[in-house]
């Protein structure tokens, strides 16, 4: 049976770590995958996670499953993290789910189920897992073009030119903030434009929220969600705590939905429960605890959003400087747009001969399409990195 097992294609960006572990040169840096690092190179164990676990282990009475919809207190929380203060709060169901990947999942299989003709609007480029999620699922794809190579910036223009080509049976799906790969968001105008589409056209949109707080700040980075789910009747949301709460390894994400009633998001939460249970069955606890304690306990709840803009901050200053350095070495203004992107990532415009000039010639690893991490800069690496695009884009 396995010898008809086709190769498989390496993974695009997973592969990198391993590529960089192997890589012996003393200089190299990783801007491949999606993980914040400090100053020092680490992924921190923020401090409210770091009290949370402690508060967590002390309290912990079972090592029971904790059932098919997870964590309920913190499948609460995170909805209302999202959409406090919005109609939508009285309309609304979450299951706890293993990561955003899980929660996208989960969605796409209930869009089959609901309906089984819809087809999936993605931006191009987008996240590289959300196509093979939802074809896995057995939705159709298209594209809407998203990201202008001239300006760095998104085409609203033609962004909406395409969205208005979406009907009933199709689900559009966005990034809530701090858009993967480019960095490049959408205004709150277009947020409200794409709810008018929806009115009119009758799609449901997909919100795809992994970033909140790396943004423009937590509440800032929710506004065009909040928005769209308080003007429409149906909107879809999967959101992460790996990014926010630092929580990779843990596997913490919800998927939410929005519904015209109660009843309906209740018969969609048991649908997904339905769903969950012939997949992973139940997620994991760990994660959902620590999250659960942090933002059940105010000064816990402080601390952790005060480490949040501190590493949002972090990152606007991370672009900063790499802009700063490369006016310097490049005497040019050719990549200030990084400064006016948002989040973890930048997309470089280079090639990907280009972005293999890096890797080889520099030990900078970034993804083909031209993608890099501005969270996986040491500030001490900017100088080097700096150099080596400098000296890329003028071959």
């Amino acid at each position: 049976m396995l010898s008809h097992l086709p190769t498989p294609e390496k993974d695009p960006i997973l592969s990198l770590m391993t590529a960089y572990r192997e890589d012996p040169r003393s200089e190299k840096v990783d801007l491949g995958i999606g993980v914040y690092k400090n100053s020092q190179g680490d992924t921190p164990i923020m401090q409210a996670v770091q009290q949370a676990q402690i508060k967590v282990q002390e309290t912990e009475t079972t090592k029971s499953y904790i059932g098919l919809a997870g964590n309920e207190l913190f499948n609460q929380q995170i909805t209302n993290l999202l959409l406090e203060g919005t109609s939508a709060i009285g309309r609304v169901s979450a299951i706890q789910t293993p990561g955003a990947s899980g929660a996208l999942r989960m969605l796409g299989d209930l869009m089959k189920v609901a309906q089984p003709d819809t087809t999936v609007w993605l931006s191009n480029p987008s996240y590289i897992n959300h196509q093979p999620v939802m074809e896995s699922a057995g939705l159709k794809v298209r594209h809407y073009r998203y990201f202008s190579p001239k300006t760095k910036t998104v085409d609203i223009e033609l962004m909406l030119e395409d969205i208005s080509q979406a009907g009933p049976n199709d689900v559009v799906l966005l990034h809530g903030c701090c858009h993967n790969p480019t960095g490049a968001d959408i205004d709150f105008d277009t947020w409200k434009a794409i709810t008018e589409l929806s009115h009119k056209n009758g799609f449901t949109p997909f919100v795809d929220i992994a970033y909140q707080g790396f943004g423009d700040g937590l509440e800032q980075d929710a506004l065009g969600l909040r928005y769209m789910a308080d003007n429409l009747e149906e909107v879809l949301i999967a959101t992460s705590c790996s990014k926010n709460f630092g929580l990779y390894r843990e596997r913490t994400g919800a998927a939410i939905v929005v519904g015209k009633t109660q009843a309906d998001t209740i018969n969609a939460k048991g649908k997904l429960l339905k769903l969950a249970r012939s997949t992973y069955t139940m997620p994991p606890a760990h994660g959902a605890a620590l999250v659960s304690a942090i933002l059940d306990d105010e000064a816990l709840t402080a601390t952790w959003k005060n480490e949040l803009v501190e590493m949002q901050q972090r990152l606007v200053t991370l672009r900063q400087k790499l802009c700063e350095e490369l006016r310097l070495v490049h005497n040019s203004q050719q990549f200030d747009f990084i400064e006016s992107h948002k989040g973890m990532f930048t997309v470089l415009g280079f090639s990907q001969e280009q972005m293999q000039a890096l890797n080889k010639q520099f030990g900078i690893y970034g993804v083909g399409d031209g993608r890099i991490n501005i969270a996986g800069l040491k500030e001490s690496d900017i100088p080097y990195v700096a150099l080596a695009i400098s000296q890329v884009a003028a071959s």
